[in-house]
């Protein structure tokens, strides 16, 4: 007997949303805040992303908009510590750069009136300048806004010095999107090696950085760096990963934050993560076993 050719889709997406459930907090904002209270009550703060990108139908533009303003009302309403991260091609930069900076302007002055940070997420190569160019344009107007940037960038340093002189404050990530080798260091020495040379960037010139990764070798680099150069920064980690780790550098004095993804998107989100860096699903594994 034949299989149902969409029997192995489904059965896919059914494991998919159960490895997920680690990383991903539920499908609700409900579920987000949940997670974000246990991460309060682990001292540590909450990164709220809600999943989805690459809209062209206003409606979906102006309904991620309206979810991250009550996104930012249900923090403020349960007194959750903890920002936002929104992915500017959620709120407008796929169809239109000025529909994108007015969208994100909304959500940056509801911020502002509540006194939250706002991180913007970093996507591919193709949206870098512009990304760039909205988070500056932004950060005129709200201090307390980051931009998170992907050490994979071959031509990193020259963008993330133009950020630091302009007061940027900046979240350091490896990079997660398949892209072509021309742009981006591919092997994870490479990118290591890169991550390193950013982060002694940081610590040298910036301020108010994160340092998001869950490589132990790069966190005691940071480590050795932090009593080097006194800044302020805080290490940032993806819900479920890591989990062993994290009380161990808070009782050492450093500030750490979790990255809460959800949403109706899981399985594109999980399934990006899995496929285009596999040491995901190691690094999962190790947090579950």
């Amino acid at each position: 007997m034949k299989r149902s050719p969409k029997a192995k889709p489904a059965l896919f997406e059914k494991l998919v949303v159960k490895i997920a459930k680690k990383w991903v907090a539920g499908y609700s904002i409900q579920d987000a805040m949940k997670s974000a209270r246990e991460a309060n009550a682990r001292n540590m703060s909450a990164i709220i992303n809600y999943l989805g990108e690459h809209y062209a139908s206003l409606q979906e533009i102006d309904a991620s908009v309206k979810e991250y303003i009550a996104i930012l009302d249900e923090m403020e309403k349960l007194r959750i510590n903890g920002s936002i991260s929104p992915k500017l091609t959620q709120v407008g930069l796929e169809k239109d750069y000025d529909l994108c900076l007015t969208n994100t302007m909304r959500i940056i002055d509801h911020a502002r009136k509540l006194n939250r940070f706002v991180w913007l997420d970093m996507e591919s190569s193709r949206y870098l300048e512009d990304t760039i160019g909205i988070y500056l344009t932004l950060l005129k107007r709200y201090q307390k806004t980051g931009l998170a940037f992907q050490a994979y960038l071959k031509e990193g340093s020259v963008h993330l010095m133009h950020i630091l002189e302009h007061g940027g404050k900046v979240r350091l990530v490896k990079g997660a999107y398949r892209e072509d080798s021309g742009i981006v260091f591919r092997s994870k020495s490479t990118v290591d090696k890169n991550y390193r040379k950013l982060m002694q960037m940081l610590f040298e010139y910036g301020n108010d950085f994160a340092i998001a990764t869950h490589d132990d070798k790069i966190i005691n680099d940071a480590v050795r760096l932090s009593k080097k150069h006194h800044k302020n920064f805080e290490f940032q980690m993806l819900k479920g990963i890591r989990d062993e780790l994290k009380p161990a550098l808070i009782k050492k004095g450093f500030t750490l934050a979790e990255y809460i993804p959800y949403g109706r998107q899981i399985v594109p989100y999980s399934v990006r993560r899995i496929k285009e860096k596999p040491s995901n699903m190691l690094l999962l594994a190790r947090s579950i076993f």
